[in-house]
């Protein structure tokens, strides 16, 4: 059986790697920051935790499940880090929301100690990663190694798209969800300013179902989340403010004006300082319902 190192067992490392079990095919050891996590989710699935990011140097798959790309590169190039230990020939799969620059920066110098990095970022956040149906996006220079990732992927997620060359998943994952954060962004306009004017939210949503306002989030985000005060999508305010501006700095870093970029950015970075990143994403409007500077 192949031999997987998974890092990274928080709220999505968690059921992508127990899936990864499930399938029967690989042997899995899992590393956290927090042991304890490590050692319950060993127990609870019968697969081995990693104390230390060293014993897991057998792996011939790494996983990496992280908040940000400064962590995948911690883990990796760190003393004691993943690349000073694992055999040459071993594939890296970051699956976490990186910068798709930092990650063809890292593609080279993984590459001088043997190692093959591919980026796969996910959508369909956690209820889709219990269920093993999310979307994954991948990115890499070696087409051996997608061929050899894609059993495993399937393990996650039910549609794969090879979007290009290293990065490029990452820069794909960072787009998608600046298109969400847009939608989000400007359906809660239009229902605060809505609210203010009378009219009622669940009628109004109704209204852009059924017109051409329709979009992913009118349909499965706002009465659910927002007008019943669920706020439980299972992402993070924080996340999705650091991918809007992944995608933003991307923007930057190709040389386009982006102003619609950068205003969406600019509007989630604020919902993230006033609420806190620890918040659900789906809250957002809370700190975007106030009035015009110098009302009265």
């Amino acid at each position: 059986m192949q031999r997987v190192g998974f890092v990274g067992i928080g709220n999505m490392g968690w059921p992508m790697a127990a899936n990864i079990v499930k399938s029967g095919r690989y042997s899995v050891a899992v590393h956290d920051r927090d042991s304890e996590r490590s050692a319950r989710f060993a127990r609870e699935h019968g697969c081995s935790a990693a104390a230390t990011l060293a014993d897991l140097a057998s792996a011939e798959v790494i996983v990496t499940m992280l908040p940000t790309g400064h962590d995948v590169h911690q883990v990796m190039l760190q003393d004691s880090g993943l690349a000073a230990s694992l055999e040459p020939g071993a594939l890296v799969i970051d699956m976490s929301s990186s910068d798709p620059v930092g990650t063809r920066e890292l593609g080279p110098v993984l590459a001088e100690r043997g190692l093959t990095l591919m980026d796969a970022p996910v959508s369909g956040a956690v209820p889709r990663a219990r269920t093993g149906t999310l979307a994954i996006m991948i990115g890499c220079n070696d087409p051996q190694a997608v061929m050899r990732a894609k059993p495993l992927l399937s393990a996650m997620g039910d549609r794969l798209f090879e979007v290009g060359s290293l990065g490029s998943g990452h820069a794909t994952k960072a787009l998608n969800n600046l298109v969400a954060a847009a939608g989000y962004a400007a359906v809660s306009e239009a229902m605060l300013i809505g609210k203010r004017f009378g009219l009622e939210p669940a009628i109004l949503i109704d209204v852009f179902n059924a017109s051409t306002g329709r979009s992913f989030i009118t349909e499965m985000v706002m009465k659910e989340q927002v007008i019943e005060g669920r706020h439980a999508s299972g992402f993070s305010l924080g996340l999705l403010a650091k991918d809007v501006k992944i995608a933003a700095d991307l923007g930057a870093a190709v040389r386009l004006d982006a102003p619609v970029t950068r205003l969406v950015s600019e509007r989630w970075l604020l919902a993230r300082d006033r609420l806190g990143g620890a918040r659900d994403n789906t809250e957002a409007i809370l700190a975007w319902d106030e009035d015009l500077p110098g009302a009265t």
